[in-house]
């Protein structure tokens, strides 16, 4: 039996599938969990806001898989995705523990793991209202407020508002009453849109306010600052002791405190940085490299009209970046 989640990046690909392809019972366990990868990872790691975090719990959860099946042989299990699913929202829960001592000597402001992939065009003919959830669903700035419930909220609030599971199936997940669930999820919903928009600006907006953001901020331009910022923007800098972020040790609260800071300070640390643009856990951002490593990632949150800049997320910590493709 292979140890390691075939799509695993710690897996030996050729070792693995080699491994879990000698066995019928093993290969079909194989082909069944890559098939259920993409929605696991998916839920935990919007669950736990981190890939390595979320790496682990997929390989518990791939052994306990591959486990049963040996036992059960040929027969299977009835319902892999439910069992699977169940797996990974328990697992996950238990790994909340872990990750909130680790946080308690966390040094500087906590940010979630940024997710990468390419910039698409998004000019076809979506309904809003879909890309608005789409986006929202894996956002930064979303992920930030999840942080703020506790783990059985947020659980409930991914499983149902982000991947739309029913209250009744929830309640078979965590093993609680659906009434349990339908009072978690009431909970959690209000919290979340009480702090977040339901709706978001499109894509091209966010790519057009990044641009004119990093042109203000790396060029020194105060008063270019001042006319993006909202008045109530707030500049989160996560280095983890590690990386130079912005702002020090708390976030940054203010237009006025925003700007300065960063009229000041980025100019200089962006001398020799290369800029490009990526998708960020589903928005354009910008990632800014020394040489080919990766130095910095900053996602911008905006007002619902698009704009200005109300959330500012700078993700330094180089073991958060190490991942990026």
């Amino acid at each position: 039996m292979s140890q390691t989640p075939p799509d695993s990046p710690a897996a030996s690909s050729e070792g693995s599938l080699r491994e879990a392809t000698s066995d019928p019972v093993a290969s079909t366990s194989t082909q069944v969990f890559n098939n259920h990868r993409e929605l696991l990872f998916s839920i935990a790691y919007n669950m736990l806001g981190s890939v390595a975090d979320t790496e682990d719990v997929l390989q518990e959860a791939w052994l306990s898989w591959t486990t049963r099946n040996e036992t059960l042989g040929a027969g299977g299990i009835d319902n892999p995705r439910a069992y699977l699913v169940r797996i990974v929202v328990n697992r996950a829960l238990a790994h909340q523990a872990a990750i909130s001592r680790r946080r308690e000597t966390y040094i500087g402001p906590w940010l979630p793991e940024p997710l990468f992939g390419p910039l698409t065009d998004t000019s076809g003919p979506d309904d809003a209202a879909d890309v608005a959830v789409r986006a929202e669903s894996v956002s930064m700035a979303l992920l930030v407020v999840l942080e703020t419930l506790t783990p059985l909220e947020r659980g409930v609030f991914v499983l149902h508002e982000v991947f739309g599971y029913a209250h009744t199936e929830i309640a078979e997940i965590l093993d609680r009453s659906p009434a349990a669930i339908r009072q978690l999820a009431h909970r959690a919903r209000e919290h979340v849109h009480a702090r977040r928009p339901r709706y978001e600006p499109a894509p091209q907006i966010r790519q057009q306010v990044t641009e004119r953001f990093m042109a203000a901020a790396l060029g020194g331009d105060l008063d270019g600052l001042l006319e993006i910022l909202a008045p109530e923007v707030t500049l989160w800098g996560d280095g983890g002791g590690k990386g130079h972020a912005p702002g020090g040790l708390r976030p940054v609260h203010g237009r006025d405190k925003v700007a300065r800071l960063l009229a000041a300070v980025a100019p200089g640390s962006g001398m020799g940085l290369t800029i490009t643009y990526r998708s960020v856990n589903g928005d354009p951002s910008a990632l800014l490299f020394a040489g080919d490593t990766l130095y910095a990632v900053l996602v911008l949150d905006l007002t619902p009209d698009g704009n200005q800049v109300c959330g500012i997320y700078t993700v330094a910590n180089p073991d958060k970046l190490s991942h990026v493709a």
